[in-house]
């Protein structure tokens, strides 16, 4: 362990006991570190506290050993260090190990060596052997004596649920992979399904709504109901088309649509009747004729549409609104 980590900052009040201070304040350096077992015995795999400690020349750089070193026949669990306390011209270091072990041996040793550097030269100090006895719970048998028969116990003891997160992200790796293959194999053929499938719900909304309004122009033989019929006409069109066919006039309308009879004969009879003050009852028979062409056409246009979109790519495709 660095002498840099030894020297923490805190001071060693509680952690070293006033023996060791004592010690430490009267005492001259030790020529080699001292490790001892806070217990003189211990169980198979009970932990189990080893103390190094090293009085020594504050001038010196020591170097405890860390959980890389050799602890046989021990094996390490923790470690605890105190900063090193000088006084009176000592040092004192000290590092508690906590160790268990498995060794079947009736006394096991411990001595772990402290590195001093000099320069760019280590000097190795081991530490005397300390002994521990170990503490066995079967009883000794008696020389020829059998063994006595294992007791059996297959009782199974519960065991919590545990998350399985690889096989979770397994499957959720695969579900995306299923995902993007099915959506590179349908994904564009079902996209336009389901636009054409907006085309034509927008265009029976329409058809709904223009009947509507043909309805009421019959019952009231209203400018206004006539008027609001060729605006949702031009209005659906508009959002069919992706154009600006509402903000158009009907001379523009007409060479838009490359004179068509049914739009120029639609739109010149209701310009007429709106515009040349003539009374709709008088021309009942020509708005209705001009109206039932504005439907027709908006049929044929819906058609024209669709059967072009079922040739873009579906990407491409406009994504149409309620008229």
């Amino acid at each position: 362990m660095p002498r840099l980590l030894l020297h923490v900052g805190l001071v060693l009040s509680l952690g070293l006991s006033g023996g060791w201070a004592a010690r430490a304040a009267t005492a001259v350096p030790d020529t080699l570190p001292h490790g001892r077992f806070l217990r003189p015995a211990v169980r198979i795999g009970e932990l189990i506290d080893y103390e190094l400690v090293y009085r020594h020349n504050p001038a010196l750089n020591v170097v405890f050993p860390d959980s890389t070193a050799d602890f046989k026949p021990f094996e390490y669990v923790k470690r605890r260090y105190w900063p090193t306390l000088t006084r009176q011209g000592v040092s004192l270091d000290r590092c508690r190990y906590t160790l268990r072990t498995f060794a079947l041996d009736s006394t096991l040793q411990l001595g772990l060596p402290i590195t001093l550097l000099r320069g760019q030269d280590t000097l190795l100090l081991r530490t005397p052997p300390a002994l521990v006895r170990v503490q066995f719970s079967a009883p000794a048998l008696p020389p020829g004596a059998d063994l006595p028969p294992l007791r059996q116990n297959t009782t199974p003891l519960p065991v919590p649920p545990r998350f399985n997160y690889p096989y979770w992200l397994a499957a959720a790796a695969l579900l995306l992979v299923v995902a993007a293959i099915g959506w590179w194999s349908f994904g564009r053929r079902l996209s336009r399904r389901f636009q054409l499938y907006k085309l034509r719900r927008n265009h029976v909304y329409f058809l709904a709504q223009y009947a509507r309004h043909l309805e009421r122009y019959e019952l009231s033989r209203s400018l206004a109901n006539m008027e609001r019929a060729i605006t949702l006409w031009k209005n659906y069109l508009t959002r069919l088309e992706e154009n600006a066919l509402n903000t158009l006039t009907t001379k523009e309308i007409v060479a838009h649509y490359e004179n068509d009879p049914d739009v120029r004969t639609a739109l010149q009879l209701s310009d007429r009747v709106i515009y040349g003050n003539q009374l709709p009852d008088e021309v009942a028979d020509q708005t209705d004729q001009a109206l039932e062409l504005l439907r027709r056409f908006a049929d044929r246009r819906y058609a024209s549409v669709a059967a072009a979109f079922l040739h873009r790519p579906a990407e491409a495709s406009p994504v149409n609104a309620r008229p």
